[in-house]
């Protein structure tokens, strides 16, 4: 530090008026571009469709979680509106959770992928059919995938058949989305917590499907219950829970929990977990 010849600092005044000068002179090398304000961080939308799949729409990419479009996915036991997915904008990409044909719908990445693009699925998973010009990008478990605008990094889940499976995390235009595809409860939300929330959303099934289709039957719930979903919200510390992953009714062997969204909202009360409820089609309100 520089003295006064009496041995004193200088006054906090020079050193202030010292900073200003140095400011000054720095700006003064910079481009003039460079001394507006930075532009405004992108909006981040985010679309809910049909059963478990939704989009997430930035103004110059657009990717796809799960999407369905196929209609003898579930035939007549799901009444979801089964939303176009053709109309993408930009850098498409679409992120599959598993193989199984409601979660990995070949014909909607095909529509969304139509000018081409990235379908990007667990690691040793490989897609039972890929659209034409389309790149296939296998995903290691916690290896983050840069896909036009967003990072997409797929993390733990568990599957109710013992299937592979992943959930993905989603950061994009300052937001931090988490889907978890169909996974039920597993010992992974609190690692998955510590390397990527604070989750401004979570997308994540509440309809605790039994299934009957094999033997012997465990009569356990193979998907997370509302319950479960809303201890994994508090886990994840999403800011949103999005309920997806139900609607199905009428099958003998496939049975969802009485009223999911009704025993959702009233378990999300207790825990003070902000629920948003979307029909397929409509897009997510941001919490203030």
């Amino acid at each position: 530090m520089s003295h006064r010849m009496d041995g004193r600092p200088p006054s906090e005044g020079r050193r202030r008026f010292l900073a200003c000068c140095a400011s000054a002179s720095a700006a003064a090398l910079l481009p003039a571009g460079m001394l507006r304000a930075s532009p405004a961080r992108a909006s981040l939308r985010i679309q809910r469709l049909a059963w478990a799949g939704i989009r997430l729409q930035l103004p110059g990419s657009t990717l796809f979680i799960d999407p369905l479009v196929n209609p003898d996915a579930w035939g007549g036991a799901l009444a979801d509106r089964l939303v176009p997915v053709d109309d993408a904008v930009g850098d498409t990409s679409v992120l599959v959770t598993h193989a199984h044909p409601d979660h990995f719908d070949a014909m909607a990445a095909a529509a969304a992928l139509h000018r081409g693009g990235v379908l990007a699925h667990p690691a040793g998973i490989p897609p039972l059919s890929l659209p034409a010009g389309v790149r296939a990008r296998p995903s290691p478990l916690w290896e983050p995938q840069l896909l036009g605008d967003f990072t997409a990094t797929p993390v733990p889940a568990a599957d109710g058949y013992g299937d592979a499976q992943v959930s993905w995390v989603v950061a994009a235009g300052g937001r931090h989305i988490f889907h978890g595809g169909d996974t039920l409860w597993h010992g992974n939300w609190w690692r998955i917590a510590r390397q990527f929330g604070p989750f401004d959303a979570a997308f994540l099934p509440v309809n605790g499907a039994r299934f009957g289709w094999r033997q012997p039957v465990s009569d356990q719930p193979g998907v997370l219950t509302p319950e479960q979903a809303v201890a994994a919200a508090a886990v994840l510390g999403a800011r949103l829970l999005v309920p997806i992953h139900y609607g199905v009714s009428g099958m003998k062997e496939y049975v969802e929990v009485d009223d999911p969204i009704g025993e959702l909202r009233r378990v999300a009360r207790e825990r003070s977990i902000a629920v948003q409820e979307l029909a397929p089609g409509e897009w997510v309100d941001w919490p203030a």
